[in-house]
């Protein structure tokens, strides 16, 4: 009989891996390998080098040019050719590139979307966000180039099995508090290595209230505590999300047993909870958004893996409604995948945008790694909805980045200036 697992060590005892207890090491099969424009770079490098031909399984491989599309420069365009290449080459049919791929977009949402994620799920990806997976009970989890290249060859991959932290949300949450000020309010009790290789569990009433997009800004962000996946145990929002996309197999949740054992259990109430906003240069420096009210933006950024969903742009746009962008202030929006671009556009959310005067860009990560599409300058001051704010991480290292949701976002964007957005549109 064995010992009760969590739902980590339950995914990876699925999977293949022996010995779940916390720190063993096993060797886990993967049931999709992800990389990117950037990531991928090396992964192929890597790939030729350790005399690979074929990948394990072309159906099971998904490559997304993201990072740098559309391209910025000839090195971009070159690194996106080599991906495009090898896609071709390999029979993958899963490849994602804005303007030639009808549901092109953001990885960690386009796979979703398309119906590759489902519960119980084991998924290495080479982007630290493929924590994002959790949302749907599944684990996914970011890893470095060489181990895609060795799982792109082999369908499998070592993994050590982390320790499970079970964070528990109760109370009644505020209409502008979201998903986003839920993580932020967990990496402000235990810092940015407080959870560090663990698995995080999010659960409880205030978990089981959110929407799949919340969900998923929620598990985004896991690894900025330091964690190597944050999930959230599948339940009925979950299953009917993904009823109409996951349509080759069987939906089957994974829940924790009883009595299993977690390294720690943190209660968090969100009764009383404001938006909150970390402040630069790190998502550990969180503070309640009254305690940076009045910072002059220069930039506002709504979109990334985290928070460029339709339920963000829903949020940006109940604040911008009849509203102006301010002078002196830029706002620029990133819808997350197609699918969102066109559901927003459907919606009417586009042209509240655009009538505001702020600018939409097709898919892309773009501005959140300083890549292209929303660089800032030296001494500028950026609110964005994204899950990075370290130094230079948007472009000069004199710029500041304040993360925040996407109301906090609307509300800098009409104000010029970081503000409660209750104060915005007087509710």
């Amino acid at each position: 009989m064995t010992e009760p697992r969590t739902i980590a060590q339950q995914i990876l005892a699925a999977h293949g891996v022996d010995d779940v207890s916390p720190g063993s090491y096993g060797l886990a099969r993967v049931d999709l390998v992800m990389a990117n424009d950037v990531s991928g770079s090396v992964a192929l490098r890597e790939f030729d080098r350790i005399g690979a031909e074929r990948v394990f399984d072309p159906e099971r491989v998904a490559l997304f040019a993201d990072h740098f599309a559309p391209a910025k420069d000839v090195r971009s365009a070159e690194m996106i050719a080599r991906l495009r290449r090898f896609a071709r080459t390999q029979n993958i049919t899963h490849y994602w590139e804005a303007g030639s791929t009808a549901n092109a977009g953001i990885e960690h949402t386009v796979l979703p979307e398309e119906g590759l994620i489902a519960p119980g799920d084991f998924i290495p990806g080479g982007d630290s966000h493929t924590c994002t997976y959790g949302a749907f009970g599944a684990f996914g989890t970011g890893v470095g180039s060489t181990d895609i290249a060795s799982a792109l060859a082999l369908g499998e991959m070592w993994v050590r099995v982390p320790q499970s932290i079970a964070v528990r949300y109760e109370g009644e949450r505020s209409p502008w508090v979201t998903g986003k000020d839920l993580i932020l309010a967990y990496i402000a009790r235990v810092g940015v290595a407080g959870a560090t290789y663990a698995a995080l569990e999010f659960e409880g009433p205030v978990i089981d209230g959110l929407n799949v997009d919340e969900r998923m800004a929620l598990c985004n962000m896991a690894v900025e505590a330091g964690a190597k996946t944050g999930i959230v145990a599948a339940d009925d929002t979950t299953l009917q999300w993904l009823s109409d996309k996951v349509t080759d197999r069987a939906l089957e949740p994974v829940r924790a047993d009883p009595g299993a054992e977690y390294a720690a259990r943190l209660d968090i109430s969100v009764d009383g909870m404001p938006p909150l906003v970390a402040q630069p240069a790190s998502p550990g420096n969180v503070v309640e958004i009254d305690a940076a009210r009045g910072v002059h933006v220069d930039q506002v950024y709504v979109g990334n893996c985290s928070n460029g969903t339709i339920t963000d742009l829903r949020q940006l746009c109940r604040v911008l409604a009849g509203r102006r962008v301010a002078g002196g202030t830029r706002l620029i929006v990133v819808p997350a995948s197609q699918r969102v671009l066109r559901q927003a556009l459907s919606e009417g959310l586009i042209a509240t945008i655009v009538e505001a005067g702020g600018a939409v860009s097709a898919p892309t990560c773009g501005a959140c790694f300083g890549g292209h599409m929303g660089i800032l300058a030296g001494g500028e001051v950026a609110v964005t909805t994204t899950n990075r704010n370290f130094r230079g991480r948007m472009g000069h290292p004199d710029s500041s980045v304040y993360l925040g949701n996407a109301y906090v976002a609307g509300a800098a964007a009409v104000t010029g200036e970081l503000v409660n957005p209750a104060e915005v549109v007087g509710a």
